[in-house]
Formats: C-alpha cells, sequence, structure tokens
C-alpha cells in the first residue's frame, strides 16, 4: 500500500476534550493521532456536504424553485392539530 504525504498540523484543544481522544484511543486501541484524524476527516466531509447542498439550494432559488413563507408557515402552525396540512410541494 503506497503511503500518502502528510503533514504535522497543532492544534490546542480544552483539556477535557483531550482525556476523550485519550480515553477512545485507549478503548479502541488506536494511536492518538490516528483518532483525530478520523474526527478531521468526518468533519471536513460534512463541511463538503453542508457547502454543496448550500449552493444547490441558492441554486433552486435563483431558478424560482420555492415555496413561499405562508404555505410553511400555515402547514408548521397546523402541525400538533387535530387537522395538520399536508407539507407544501413546489408548484
Amino acid at each position: 500500500m503506497a503511503q500518502t504525504e502528510t503533514k504535522v498540523i497543532t492544534a490546542h484543544i480544552p483539556l477535557p476534550l483531550a482525556d476523550k481522544v485519550d480515553q477512545l484511543a485507549s478503548r479502541l486501541e488506536r494511536s492518538r493521532g490516528w483518532i483525530v484524524k478520523q474526527a478531521l476527516s468526518a468533519w471536513v466531509d460534512q463541511e463538503e456536504e453542508r457547502s454543496r447542498l448550500t449552493r444547490e439550494a441558492m441554486a433552486d432559488v435563483a431558478a424560482g424553485r420555492v415555496i413561499d413563507h405562508q404555505s410553511v408557515q400555515a402547514w408548521a402552525d397546523s402541525l400538533g392539530t387535530d387537522r395538520p396540512l399536508a407539507a407544501p410541494v413546489l408548484p
């Protein structure tokens, strides 16, 4: 398996979080660095997905693919009542 190049990144983290990382590393029998790399990878993936979804939503708005506020508010207000409305859909 080919090794990828790496770079050391230093970060100051609160002691309680560092303790949790140490506990996880011990429990999983992995290094502290492995735990941090897994967490950072998951966070980066999450942020990339959030960015993609935001761009997609902005494109929908620009194209007029939106549901008006009044329809959404009426639906939300109906939730928890005896007669909830169906969720609004795009026209």
